[in-house]
Formats: C-alpha cells, sequence, structure tokens
C-alpha cells in the first residue's frame, strides 16, 4: 500500500481503497504529522551517493556497484528485495547482516509482492509501481501493540484499511505491522507521517507491511512472521537500508 495527500479518517470502504488506489497506505489516515519519537537519526536521501566502504566481503550478490555506490558505507543490514521482472508484482526478500569481518550474511529469505505494474525509478502518484532504488529505514508502527520493535515505534487506531485489494481480497490486518521505508518521507517521524519533502506528485507513503495475498499499490509485502522477525531485528545502530528493485537494475 501508498500513502500520500490527506484523507479523513472517516474514509470506510470503497471510498478508502479508492483513495489508497490514487495514493499510498497512509494518506488516507489524516494530515496531522506524528512523531514516532525523538531520534534523529537521518535516512540517507534516495539519491544520495556514497563510496562503498573497504570490506572483505563486498556487498550481497544481486547488488551492482553502482546500486552499491548509493548505500551508506556504515550499513550492516541490507534488506534485499529483488523483482521477479520489470512488470510483475513478485518479488523476493532477503535480510542480510554484515560480520565483523566485512561479510554479509544471509538471516532469512521471504516471497514478498510489490505493486500492481511492477517497478520504476520514475515513481508519481497513483502510478501503482514500487519505487526501484536504496531507501534508509527507520521508523516503524501499526495497529497492533509493539511486537519487540527495534526501530521506534508508533502505535495508532488509524493503521487499518476495511477495504479489498486488487484481486477481491480483503485488506484487513494489513497495517497490524508496518515499516516506512523512507521514499520521500521524512526520517524520524511514524509512518503516518504526510508531509512529502520532493512533492506530492512523486507519491509517497511507500511501506513494508503485511502481505494480503494480491499485489499492493506501491509497497512491498510480506509474511506476519517475517514483517515481525525485521522488526526485531533492524537496528537504527546498524544503518539498516532496503535495496529494491527489478534484478537487472539492481545488479547493475
Amino acid at each position: 500500500m501508498k500513502v500520500r495527500s490527506s484523507r479523513s479518517a472517516a474514509l470506510s470502504g470503497t471510498a478508502l481503497l479508492l483513495a489508497l488506489s490514487a495514493v499510498g497506505c497512509t494518506q488516507a489516515f489524516g494530515n496531522a504529522p506524528v512523531h514516532a519519537s525523538n531520534d534523529t537519526t537521518p535516512g540517507a536521501a534516495p539519491t544520495a551517493t556514497a563510496a562503498p566502504p573497504d570490506q572483505a566481503g563486498g556487498y550481497p550478490p544481486g547488488i551492482g556497484p553502482s546500486t552499491a555506490r548509493r548505500i551508506p558505507p556504515d550499513t550492516r543490514q541490507i534488506l534485499l528485495v529483488t523483482g521477479t521482472g520489470q512488470d510483475s508484482s513478485a518479488s523476493t526478500a532477503v535480510l542480510y547482516q554484515r560480520t565483523a569481518s566485512g561479510e554479509w550474511q544471509a538471516q532469512g529469505s521471504w516471497a514478498a509482492r510489490n505493486a500492481l505494474h511492477g517497478w520504476t525509478t520514475d515513481h508519481h502518484e497513483g502510478d501503482l509501481y514500487s519505487p526501484e532504488g536504496v531507501f534508509t529505514l527507520t521508523d516503524a508502527g501499526g495497529l497492533l501493540p509493539d511486537p519487540g520493535s527495534k526501530l521506534p515505534y508508533h502505535q495508532s487506531y488509524r493503521f487499518i484499511d476495511p477495504g479489498t485489494g486488487f484481486e477481491g481480497e480483503p485488506l484487513a490486518g494489513v497495517f497490524d505491522y508496518v515499516i516506512a521505508i523512507n521514499y520521500n518521507r521524512v526520517p524520524g517521524t511514524s509512518p503516518l507521517d504526510e508531509h512529502r519533502p520532493d512533492g506530492e506528485s512523486h507519491g509517497g507513503g511507500i511501506w513494508l507491511h503485511l502481505d494480503h495475498g494480491g499485489p499492493s499499490h506501491g509497497c512491498v509485502t510480506l509474511p506476519r512472521s517475517a514483517m515481525v522477525e525485521l522488526m526485531r531485528t533492524l537496528n537504527l545502530a546498524q544503518h539498516p537500508v532496503i535495496v529494491m528493485g527489478v534484478k537487472e537494475v539492481l545488479e547493475k
């Protein structure tokens, strides 16, 4: 799912689904910025570049030199989401942890889904594509109580969607747990925050959230067990990022 412009929390059923399909996950939840914590750790901008660190293990398989240059040198955790095709909504997610020796070790692998139309390097509001790139992960939240997240966690009744997905599947519970992907958002704020630094036209509200059995509007979806594991593993001190997109782009 995703989010973008202000929407009343009173939206429900078909009206809310239409709002989400036009924007992203968070747009329908109200327009008041909510700060998850006082943590000021900035997220790397999607277009920021950095020289790859000198490390014995290079980067995980599937990450090429061009993509690697966008990963902050202090990153120790990478969630690699690789799409099966440019126009496909099917993908695979693998969590990597960098060891003291510089090697990257896989910590878990899960089937994932992305947006209905696949992937794009030029994401815009309501285009039903997931944005490709490297994005920091700094904030989590959900409808349910904190499951032990190492990221700042914001619980709210506004993490709800009573509608249905593209294949008629119910969306109830998909926002029980979410992790904000720092695409066109302010790090250090609740996933519900709607401020878009690069403008409304570029969309936003791109999250990791629970799988619902069909493609998303732009988010990456994972099984419930995977979301809980990620929340308990991803740590601000490890400067986690998500590297996401189609294989051919990420390997460049």
